[in-house]
């Protein structure tokens, strides 16, 4: 899907100067508007050929217009089509009012939605755009509920009512659509928080060429093609020096797993040396499941090891725990002057006591730590995760990434970037430190914290896309993506 979408995401307020930069070009609105309903109307006999038959909710903006339109290319189709409205169309104005006149000569049957009303076929939903404000109310709430209560196909024209384009939060209720075709700009809520969820299968058509730099974009969206040009293609001269040398530090207690993870995730992402420093009794087993790590062991009752200071990249979090052993790490961490990274306990431990990390470290929060790092509730992160973002790069001063269905990635220097990729099989234990090593053995090898945390994220994302092809969502390991994510990184190389 994602190769088949535009880099560029605009915000709803963007889209509509892009839509407006386009018709002072010269392209009429209404022009745009047939423009949208083909593109809809594609869509329709794309998935649904065998249906012939639709139900078009139709609201009072540009939205509904669209609907009317989509409408009228399915009656001229000899498909069977019936246009429920929620705005009654002698209120409708301007390009909208042309496209109600439109379908109405073209004989397309155009009622008042009722709550007792049937939908039939395939349900388009062409009911409230991008400009919606605030929570969906009656009787727009009744007509989203009956919608999803349907059990009917759904194609959403733009967005799916009641999905906010920006922030990807439901506004009180949202239609789930099977299809969704975006229109001029790729809207962000597309494709975080619950825009996944809502949108189903995304189609993008940009209905016409938009005046060079006429809107500065919100942000991209990752693609390899960009990042994987961050890192260096390797000299026949080169050797291990220059790669770097990552020190990990994690797994207290019956956490091992978490930092063998992290480790060998980070040698399949190219660092030139990994160390790690966790507890005793996880020594022996690190190295049987990776003998090319370098193990520490420290206890708490010794003064930390040198490595500390040797060490080129120093990651902290997976399996740290939030004990006095956890803490006394993070602490001497805190006070490096390297690039590192932190994670998991690390983060939590820090949100007790937040303060500026600098433009060299990254971390790497899910929903809920993020939530415990700005002191509010995980369900206020997901609400707004753009804002959400923006808060953590402003009260830690460092690169983030904002894990979940569209992860979000920023630094004070770069971004913000959103990646599309990545599937729900990956919904596991142990790929956030999968996640960590991959950003962490970037780190080492020279990319800043944004490109590091920016590359680290997709090449994660991909290689959970290609196992779930191979073998399916279901199951998936954490550890599966190893191999993978060194195959990815390669394609490169063996190209150069």
């Amino acid at each position: 899907m994602s190769d088949r979408l535009p880099v560029e995401l605009y915000t709803a307020a963007q889209t509509r100067a892009l839509d407006a930069a386009i018709i002072q070009a010269g392209t009429p609105g209404f022009e745009l508007m047939q423009r949208a309903a083909r593109a809809g109307w594609r869509a329709l006999q794309q998935h649904w050929p065998q249906h012939r038959q639709i139900t078009v909710l139709c609201g009072g903006g540009n939205n509904g217009g669209d609907g009317y339109l989509i409408a009228r290319l399915a009656q001229q189709a000899g498909w069977q089509v019936e246009v429920l409205t929620l705005v009654e169309p002698q209120r409708l104005q301007g390009d909208a009012a042309l496209a109600w006149q439109a379908a109405r000569e073209a004989g397309v049957p155009i009622r008042p939605w009722q709550a007792a009303t049937a939908l039939h076929g395939v349900v388009v939903d062409a009911l409230l755009g991008t400009g919606l404000q605030g929570e969906v109310r009656s009787p727009w709430r009744e007509a989203i509920e009956a919608i999803n209560a349907s059990g009917l196909p759904v194609l959403a024209v733009d967005i799916p009512s009641g999905l906010d384009a920006d922030r990807g939060c439901v506004l009180g209720v949202a239609v789930r659509a099977e299809v969704t075709v975006s229109f001029v700009g790729l809207k962000p809520g597309l494709l975080t928080g619950a825009g996944p969820d809502l949108s189903g299968e995304l189609q993008f058509a940009a209905l016409a060429e938009a005046p060079a730099a006429a809107v500065q974009p919100w942000g991209r969206r990752l693609t390899m093609d960009e990042c994987l040009g961050w890192l260096p293609l390797r000299r026949p001269s080169a050797h291990k020096g220059l790669f770097g040398h990552l020190l990990l530090i994690g797994g207290e207690h019956g956490m091992g797993g978490a930092v063998a993870l992290a480790a060998e995730a980070a040698l399949r992402s190219g660092a030139g040396r990994v160390s790690v420093l966790t507890r005793t009794r996880h020594v022996a087993g690190l190295l049987a499941r990776c003998p090319e790590v370098m193990v520490h062991a420290w206890e708490g009752d010794t003064p930390l090891p040198a490595l500390l200071e040797q060490a080129d990249c120093v990651a902290v979090g997976p399996g740290l725990g939030q004990g006095d052993w956890g803490r006394q790490l993070l602490q001497a961490v805190l006070a490096l002057d390297c690039p590192r990274l932190l994670d998991a306990d690390a983060l939590n431990l820090l949100a007790q006591s937040p303060g500026l990390l600098g433009t060299s470290c990254l971390i790497t929060p899910h929903p809920a730590e993020a939530g415990r790092l700005l002191g509010v509730a995980t369900g206020a992160v997901q609400a707004d995760r753009p804002q959400a973002l923006q808060q953590l790069q402003q009260r830690y001063g460092c690169a983030v990434v904002l894990k979940g269905a569209g992860s979000l990635v920023g630094s004070p220097d770069s971004g913000p970037w959103l990646c599309s990729d990545g599937n729900p099989g990956m919904a596991v234990a142990g790929m956030g430190d999968v996640l960590s090593g991959i950003c962490a053995a970037l780190l080492a090898q020279g990319l800043t914290a944004g490109q590091a945390a920016a590359l680290g994220v997709l090449l994660h994302a991909q290689a959970g896309d290609r196992i779930a092809m191979r073998h399916g969502r279901v199951g998936m390991l954490a550890g599966d993506l190893l191999s993978v994510v060194r195959d990815i990184i390669n394609q490169r190389e063996q190209q150069a």
